[in-house]
């Protein structure tokens, strides 16, 4: 369940003809080249009015990506990984095998056209997904994503769960978010997430949460319902 009811301004997000969000998951890995191609042509024929909208699930090899706000010295170890330059808003950014990502094609000429709105929407969305493994998660002012807050005997700490990156173009968004399921949080070293130094990273498993990915696939699309409406699975 959503961890707090949804603001009006959120809510716009629901489209009022009540058309369903073509849900599509990929087995195995999909190389990120492959899945921008895909992205920017579905996109393009979302804004024609020549394909419905679509949430793509999937898992990349390991690689880094550098969105249009990246420094160069946020990237630790360039050799460890590929590197790919993207049009996505944000900084750098992983993804590998046991994260989550989630591409998000929508119309948001029929969702009140409204980028804040929707990045807002993308954060409530993850957040009651985490909240069906009983995660308590939240954002942070100044801090782009979800994330965690971790206690013990005389200390505490924030971690991120889950980065949003997005990119709206003719009101068609791409781009998504990653959510971290059972990621190597190793290969996180080689960047500076976000560009944030004085947080880390965490996972569902990494939390005590043994999630497997169908599970929070599960979660995340019983979420999305309530935050962007219904969804139909693509064969």
């Amino acid at each position: 369940m959503l961890s707090q009811s949804l603001s009006p301004a959120v809510s716009k997000l629901l489209r009022e003809d009540g058309v369903p969000v073509e849900w599509a998951v990929s087995p195995g890995y999909v190389d990120y080249p492959v899945a921008v191609e895909a992205m920017e042509a579905r996109a393009a024929a979302i804004a024609a009015g020549e394909a419905p909208e679509l949430v793509w699930l999937l898992e990349h090899p390991p690689l880094y990506t550098a969105g249009v706000s990246s420094k160069d010295e946020d990237l630790l170890d360039a050799g460890r990984f590929p590197v790919h330059r993207t049009g996505r808003g944000g900084q750098f950014t992983y993804h590998g095998p046991g994260q989550r990502v989630a591409y998000v094609m929508l119309d948001l000429n029929r969702r009140g056209k409204d980028v804040r709105a929707f990045v807002r929407g993308l954060e409530q969305w993850i957040i009651g997904a985490l909240g069906e493994f009983g995660v308590a998660a939240d954002v942070r002012d100044g801090r782009v994503g979800v994330w965690v807050e971790r206690k013990g005997p005389g200390w505490s700490r924030e971690d991120k769960i889950a980065a949003i990156g997005v990119k709206v173009r003719k009101w068609v968004s791409f781009h998504g978010i990653s959510l971290n399921v059972e990621p190597d949080l190793t290969h996180f070293a080689g960047i500076v997430p976000c560009g944030i130094q004085e947080h880390g990273v965490t996972s569902l498993v990494d939390l005590g949460v043994p999630a497997t990915m169908d599970e929070a696939d599960e979660a995340l699309r019983a979420s999305f319902r309530q935050v962007f409406g219904p969804v139909v699975r693509k064969p």
